[in-house]
């Protein structure tokens, strides 16, 4: 038990070049004796296709990401709206803590002030916000990490695949949190300030109103310091966990394994990916829900008036929302990908060009 995780540890999405030729035992000459050689591993490129599966359309073609965008549409759009209600009593406990003390009195005081009704509060500007993030953050991501995998060469995209991931997901997000901010910002407003309204029919003009098209916009920066470490890390984490669990964890090549057991390591990976994410997002969110309600302050200010104990408030309840948010996004995106029969790419393998120049084929 112990080695399968020091193994594990080692595997850590966060490896050097170097250091991950060296856990695979591929660092060259000076690497010592592995042993007699096993069976021959077919070698997959980082957006290789399997060639046993009749697909709808070619990998990195423009069907490809119009279908990846609405497979982001479906996974973002109606996950976020099944927990509005998780999502209203986090917001209340940042901006409030001393009314909504914990998550199930905020659920409590919720409940006896609002009604069941209440905790619906902001599901349509979260519906449409995070729909339009969704076709973003996906879609662009599939787009950013082909052109810059292309950009790299096979070899420099196996080597440094960690990075793409980061770098490709980064790009996305800056663009899904453009489109997503005036959404956050109508929600937030329905969701923390009782009587200022109860729809986004209603929120929105008030809102322009008073404040113009900045209101809908002054919360994107928070949003990109929220954002984008959470998607890095969703995406990141994600790719080399589902990496790990195949190669560590799941006892079958994921060529052997059927589309219910990938796609239960897709929900497995997915739900590590999202703890991480929350953890990693958190104080920025806290920052976004105060400042969408408050007029006239910066992120500056708020972040310095919460202090450090306050941008954690609502920690425990974020895990739970983004754990099981960035599972579910996952297998639904998954999902979606096998119904269109579009290409899954595998883990990534080392390209046989390398394998040359280090000396590891005859």
């Amino acid at each position: 038990m112990f080695s399968s995780v020091a193994h594990l540890a080692r595997a850590n999405p966060f490896n050097a070049p170097h250091l991950q030729l060296v856990h695979d035992g591929l660092a060259g000459p000076r690497s010592s004796p592995a042993g007699p050689p096993g069976p021959p591993r077919r070698s997959r490129n980082l957006a290789a296709a399997a060639v046993e599966e009749q697909y709808s359309c070619a990998y990195g073609s423009g069907r490809f990401f119009i279908l990846c965008g609405l497979g982001g549409i479906i996974s973002c759009g109606t996950t976020h709206t099944a927990l509005v209600p998780l999502d209203l009593v986090k917001c209340r406990m940042q901006v409030d803590p001393q009314k909504y003390k914990g998550i199930f009195n905020g659920f409590s005081v919720t409940l006896k002030e609002d009604g069941v009704r209440g905790l619906a509060k902001g599901w349509a500007p979260t519906f449409i916000g995070y729909s339009l993030q969704g076709l973003c953050k996906f879609g662009f991501y599939e787009v950013f990490k082909v052109l810059y995998s292309n950009m790299l060469g096979e070899e420099n995209a196996y080597l440094w695949r960690t990075s793409l991931y980061l770098a490709a997901s980064a790009s996305a997000e800056f663009f899904a949190d453009i489109a997503l901010a005036p959404m956050e910002a109508a929600k937030v407003r329905i969701q923390t300030q009782p009587g200022y309204a109860n729809t986004l029919r209603d929120a929105a003009p008030k809102m322009y109103k008073e404040e113009g098209l900045k209101a809908f916009y002054k919360g994107v920066a928070p949003l990109w310091m929220r954002q984008i470490p959470y998607t890095m890390m969703k995406f990141a984490c994600f790719e080399r966990t589902v990496e790990a669990l195949y190669k560590f964890v799941v006892p079958k090549p994921r060529s052997e394994c059927s589309k219910p057991e990938q796609l239960v390591v897709t929900f497995v990976a997915g739900y590590i990916a999202g703890v991480f994410c929350a953890i990693v997002s958190h104080p920025a969110d806290s920052v976004v829900s105060v400042l969408n309600k408050e007029k006239g302050s910066s992120a500056s200010q708020v972040l310095q008036r919460l202090g450090f104990k306050g941008v954690w408030k609502g920690l425990f309840a974020r895990i739970i929302m983004i754990g099981t948010l960035t599972a579910l996004q996952w297998f639904i995106y998954d999902s979606v990908k096998v119904y269109f029969r579009l290409p899954r790419p595998p883990p990534p393998e080392m390209p046989e060009s390398l394998k040359k120049k280090l000396g590891l084929t005859q």
